[in-house]
């Protein structure tokens, strides 16, 4: 069935970042890859305004002559955009396994080196391109323990992975377009992809919803310090970062501004973490212990403890454990915390 360019600007404006326009035009990996990352973070969806022509020209060639042309043996060009993406995703990928999946034994030498190479595969198989899913997955894993433990070992895994990935392109086989093949399977197939890289994230979340708040929050604090001499540029990816909270505030008829969405998140944020519970114990408080509380526990256990006036042996290392507990209570009563 021919494609229609208009039927695809439809599909694109409607549900352009959950890839309608491409499971319309039989690009079901490109689809997969716009569900997981909601359109390219945004920017591959507004790209795609002046793409879907060529798209759409991709999905009416002729399938019998598709089938009939002889391999193309000239691996593709290494465009900028797709190198980039593959990066991006790759690192997007390894934030969700660290997210989800760090509590799995072997997680940085093999968990972590494959969801960083399914991400910057799924990127380079967009399209009519492909690539050595084997080598791909190979560089991961010989990268991944170089920088073992650390929580930036999604970027140089994904680089790698990416650099791999470009030199080894190539160009799809001829096959039967996904668009000629009956919907329900595809969707299936889809689907089960979907529920794969979601279901582990979904269970970090419901089950341990104050640290994954908390590991998200620091990711955003610290990748928009990274931009605090142009404070300009520091406020677009704040903004760009903070739209899905948008969106569902939007939806649920809340303002972003509005005092109910921030007592939203002191309700997620109301159960102390293992590291808060163990430094109220250090600090000799109760749960409901305040500020005022916590400070004042602090600088008498802080003075008693204090090595110039406490002779004991262990008076260093408690002392220390003293000040890392009041640092953590400090992070949780922090004013801007829920701002």
């Amino acid at each position: 069935m021919v494609k229609s360019v208009m039927v695809a600007y439809t599909l694109w404006a409607v549900g352009g970042p959950l890839g309608l326009h491409h499971l319309y035009l039989g690009r079901d990996s490109h689809a997969l890859l716009w569900m997981l990352t909601l359109g390219g973070f945004g920017f591959g969806w507004v790209r795609e305004v002046i793409r879907i022509p060529a798209y759409v020209g991709e999905a009416n060639q002729n399938a019998e002559k598709e089938r009939n042309r002889p391999p193309i043996m000239v691996p593709p060009p290494v465009g900028l955009v797709r190198f980039v993406g593959q990066v991006c995703v790759g690192i997007y990928f390894g934030t969700v396994a660290l997210i989800g999946l760090s509590s799995l034994s072997f997680f940085y030498l093999i968990v972590l080196p494959l969801c960083v190479g399914a991400g910057v595969h799924l990127v380079s198989s967009v399209g009519q391109q492909t690539s050595d899913l084997q080598k791909t997955l190979t560089a991961c894993l010989i990268t991944s323990p170089i920088f073992y433990g650390s929580t930036l070992s999604p970027l140089p895994i994904s680089l790698a992975a990416s650099v791999t990935a470009a030199q080894h392109c190539r160009f799809k086989t001829s096959r039967t377009p996904e668009s000629t093949q009956e919907l329900g399977p595809r969707l299936y197939r889809l689907g089960l992809a979907w529920l794969a890289f979601s279901a582990p994230l979904g269970y970090c979340i419901f089950h341990n919803t104050t640290a994954t708040l908390y590991y998200l929050s620091d990711c955003v604090t610290a990748l928009l310090d990274i931009f605090w001499f142009l404070p300009w540029l520091r406020n677009v990816f704040e903004y760009i970062l903070l739209m899905p909270y948008r969106i569902l505030c939007a939806l649920t008829g809340g303002g972003y501004y509005e005092e109910a969405w921030r007592k939203i998140l002191e309700i997620l944020l109301k159960e102390y973490t293992v590291r808060e519970k163990e430094a109220l114990q250090v600090l000799s408080l109760e749960a409901k212990a305040s500020l005022e509380e916590i400070t004042r526990s602090y600088r008498e256990l802080a003075k008693m403890w204090h090595p110039d006036h406490n002779p004991s042996k262990d008076a260093e290392a408690m002392f220390v454990r003293i000040h890392e507990a009041y640092q953590v209570l400090l992070q949780r009563h922090r004013p801007n915390r829920f701002k």
